[in-house]
């Protein structure tokens, strides 16, 4: 069975990108520092998604095992040098951390693979997966890099989909919307992943998401915050918040419209739908949960 690698085990990386790859045929092995979770992930070896709608629908994502890259570096290591696809779901913050390992398992890699292995960072910021790139160099050698060329490569990419802070304690199962998105930057043709969108230029697609996505449900977040309000869905139901969000993306939604000639009217059935989208009252989303980093959110980068 063909093998992904994850980085972070989290409600993100469960009910995401670990997902779709277990629904794409291939074995996901986790790797995080949360013992529990690898524990039961290796225990268990399946776990649930439930979509936030009145039906809770659910689907079992099996083919998943877990690593600890403190205690466990070697088996890390070595799954790194058999897999098709390397990615992670860790924060931007983290990525500098998981860096030298990775670093290990392609310098092991390259000495007998030539098979091709595919590294994204699925991570909400611009270019993830060159920065993770550039901390991965840092600790190869000249002669490992110059291996890397034809056998590994890195794409970009912008992820979307809401996991709301959910009391899950002692169980894999993991809540999430309906609703996703994973666009990848390449022109290659990759081994096919189910709900996996390839494009030639990412740029439109991860501006138009953060600008909207995440700006629109931040300044939700902040506004709800002032309020009083406890969930993203309640802050919608204030007009005056709906307003002045409204607003909020009609501003970033003009940029974008002149900077990548988007269409208007496209543009806002796309602000309409994902305003629709963080009202889901089944996501019973805290406001204090999408508000805060606010430094890393609000940054130049």
């Amino acid at each position: 069975m063909k093998l992904a690698v994850h980085f972070g085990a989290g409600n993100i990386g469960r009910g995401f990108i670990g997902a779709l790859f277990s629904q794409s045929g291939y074995h996901v092995t986790f790797v995080d520092i949360a013992d529990q979770i690898i524990n039961q992930l290796n225990e268990e070896k399946q776990y649930q998604v439930k979509l936030a709608t009145a039906e809770q629908e659910s689907m079992t994502i099996k083919n998943v095992s877990g690593l600890n890259n403190m205690t466990q570096e070697s088996q890390v290591v070595e799954a790194i040098k058999q897999a098709v696809y390397l990615t992670t779901a860790i924060g931007p913050n983290i990525l500098p951390h998981i860096a030298p390992l990775i670093a290990k398992g392609l310098a092991e890699r390259v000495k007998d693979n030539d098979e091709k292995l595919y590294i994204i960072a699925c991570e909400n910021q611009i270019s993830a997966t060159d920065l993770l790139k550039g901390y991965i160099f840092e600790h190869l050698d000249s002669e490992t890099k110059e291996k890397l060329a034809g056998r590994v490569y890195f794409f970009n990419s912008a992820v979307d989909r809401i996991v709301p802070l959910q009391n899950n304690q002692g169980s894999l199962d993991v809540l999430v919307e309906p609703y996703y998105e994973w666009v990848v930057e390449t022109t290659q043709s990759i081994p096919a992943v189910e709900g996996m969108t390839k494009v030639s230029d990412l740029a439109p697609f991860i501006e138009r998401k953060l600008f909207t996505v995440n700006t629109g449900h931040a300044v939700i977040a902040y506004l709800g915050y002032l309020e009083k309000k406890s969930t993203i869905d309640q802050t919608l139901a204030d007009e005056e918040i709906v307003k002045q969000v409204q607003a909020t993306l009609g501003e970033t939604g003009a940029y974008l419209i002149h900077q990548y000639g988007l269409n208007p009217e496209d543009h806002s059935q796309y602000i309409d739908k994902n305003i629709h989208r963080f009202e889901n009252a089944y996501l019973n989303d805290d406001v204090t949960r999408v508000g805060r980093s606010p430094i890393r959110k609000l940054g130049p980068n």
